[in-house]
Formats: C-alpha cells, sequence, structure tokens
C-alpha cells in the first residue's frame, strides 16, 4: 500500500510538472511572436536603422485605438532602406502577412514573392506589400503615426 501511494504520487507530481512546463513554454511562445510593438512621440515612430544591418526584415504592430497596424522594415541589397505595410489589397482578408525569403518578400497567402529592391511607392496594388512612406535621417528612420493610420483598413 505504500509503495502505490508513492507511485501515485510521483506520477501525480510528474504530471503537475507536465502541466508547468507546457504552461511556460506557451506564454513564451506567444511572447515571441514576429512583432514588436511601437508607439508614436508626437506622431513619429522611430526606429533604429542599425536594426536593418543584417538584412532582415523587422516586423512592429503599432497600436490605433485598439486596431494594431502591423509593418516591416528591411534594408535592400543596394543599401536603401523599404517599408511596407505587413498586408495588401488583394491578400489581407486572410491576416498572413509576409515572409522574408532571402532577397524577397513572400506573401504567406498566395505564395507571391516580391523584390525587396522593388518595394515602394511604384510597387502598389495588387498582392505587392502596402507602401507605407517613411524619411531616413542619419540613423534613424522615421514614420509618421498618419500614414501608419492610413493603412489601418488592411487589418
Amino acid at each position: 500500500m505504500l509503495t502505490i501511494k508513492r507511485i501515485t504520487s510521483g506520477v501525480t507530481g510528474l504530471a503537475v510538472l507536465a502541466v508547468l512546463l507546457c504552461g511556460a513554454v506557451t506564454v513564451q511562445a506567444f511572447s515571441l511572436g514576429k512583432y514588436e510593438k511601437v508607439k508614436a512621440n508626437n506622431g513619429i515612430i522611430t526606429l533604429p536603422v542599425a536594426k536593418l544591418a543584417d538584412g532582415k526584415a523587422r516586423f512592429y504592430k503599432f497600436d490605433e485605438g485598439g486596431k494594431e497596424i502591423a509593418f516591416f522594415v528591411v534594408k535592400a541589397s543596394d543599401g536603401t532602406v523599404r517599408t511596407a505595410f505587413d498586408a495588401c489589397d488583394s491578400c489581407y482578408r486572410a491576416k498572413k502577412g509576409y515572409e522574408q525569403l532571402g532577397d524577397k518578400m513572400n506573401c504567406n497567402n498566395c505564395n507571391q514573392k516580391f523584390s525587396i529592391n522593388r518595394l515602394g511607392p511604384n510597387a502598389s496594388g495588387g498582392c505587392n506589400p502596402g507602401y507605407l512612406p517613411h524619411q531616413q535621417n542619419g540613423g534613424s528612420i522615421t514614420i509618421k503615426a498618419s500614414d501608419l493610420k492610413g493603412g489601418a483598413g488592411y487589418f
């Protein structure tokens, strides 16, 4: 009888430990999403260019009255910075956004790929990432909150 109690106690302890570990992994998974939240200061979002040195796209979310507006910033191979909404005119309803595949941004909904070097005001409509204007001043990129708000319909 004493042995059965020890076994039962041990199994219960392992079950509790497993539940705690699963909970910890779940919390960590949700906190490690692809988006970093940003806030405007005097109507401007400022991001450091240095974060883009590795050539990887950085994804951000801006909260506008409870609606999160997603966008990305990436350095093109020619050294210029490109900014776009993480949505497009065609696939925005799916809310899947884009992922970077080398020198291209891939639509996670329809799998079309777009050259990072061509992102900008002349590549708009269809499944192109929605253009988001920005300014680069030395070591920082600035985006107007009003421009982000203009893309709220995607989200």
